[in-house]
């Protein structure tokens, strides 16, 4: 395990590997309750399609699902700014600026950092709110709960039970694929960055907060399923209009009949045949 914020040994062959190949690199965020390994396909895909793959972990995470559950210490306490930076510093030892493909609180980190300047372009899906988004919708307020429902989580990491993770995550898939999802993906999460999500609009230096105004900025596309509980459209779509100035690439997508765990269920594939084609179109 690395010490703290420091890049492992696993990211730094995945960033020679990278350099080495004179490829387009792809870095995949994952966001809370969820591991680097979930990006597994994707990154399988986007080889295929001819890109080098990263799919770094938030600082300190254990190399696997298993160790992650053996270990829920190791999440306690981690905030946006701090994983922010781990990412940024990844990005920066590659030879060529990325395309970011984020998931979630992933999907708030991946406009942090292509409000940066740090990405070619990115694909943010479901992404977590930020400063200045002004929604907040009953499903959200519900998949938080677990977490903001007791002040002393800002400091904890908490895991999910089935119920909570079927509501939040697999609302839109059968109940047995939800018990396999479930058994396969969800690792403790660190409280803090929902408890910073949620008093942004309150904290005029919080770290849940993008650049929107960044008209160098690469293209940028949104991603929503409309049957999100955790980031229903209502939020994606006031991410989006926070662009609204921008004559930067920003698309918004919807995809229906999905819920928060599209990025991981029988689905997957639809959604990153979304995020292939538009890095494809605007960073081959």
């Amino acid at each position: 395990m690395a010490t703290q914020g420091t890049i492992t040994a696993r990211e730094q062959s995945e960033i020679d590997a990278a350099n080495a190949s004179g490829r387009t690199p792809v870095v995949f965020v994952h966001g809370l309750w969820l591991h680097a390994s979930s990006w597994d396909s994707w990154a399988a895909l986007f080889r295929e399609a001819g890109y080098a793959t990263l799919a770094p972990g938030w600082p300190d995470d254990p190399e696997s699902v298993e160790e992650s559950r053996r270990h829920p210490e190791v999440f306690a306490g981690k905030g946006v700014e701090e994983v922010t930076e781990h990412y940024a510093a990844i990005i920066r030892r590659l030879a060529k600026p990325p395309v970011i493909v984020g998931h979630s609180f992933g999907g708030m980190i991946t406009q942090k950092l292509l409000g940066e300047g740090l990405g070619a372009a990115a694909v943010a899906i479901d992404p977590a709110p930020f400063r200045g988004v002004l929604p907040l919708p009953f499903s959200s307020l519900r998949s938080a709960f677990p977490v903001l429902g007791n002040p002393a989580n800002l400091r904890r990491a908490v895991s999910l039970t089935a119920e909570q993770f079927r509501y939040g995550f697999t609302n839109a898939v059968s109940e047995e694929e939800a018990a396999d999802l479930y058994a396969t993906f969800p690792i403790p999460g660190s409280g803090r960055p929902l408890f910073q999500a949620a008093t942004a609009n309150f904290d005029p230096g919080t770290e849940a907060s993008v650049d929107v105004k960044n008209v160098t900025r690469g293209p940028l596309l949104i991603l929503s399923g409309t049957e999100d509980h955790t980031v229903p459209p209502a939020i994606t779509h006031a991410e989006y209009r926070r662009y609204e100035k921008s004559p930067a690439v920003t698309e918004l997508q919807e995809i229906e009949g999905r819920g928060h765990s599209l990025t991981i269920d029988s689905g997957w594939r639809e959604v990153a045949d979304r995020a292939l084609a538009f890095a494809k179109r605007h960073a081959p």
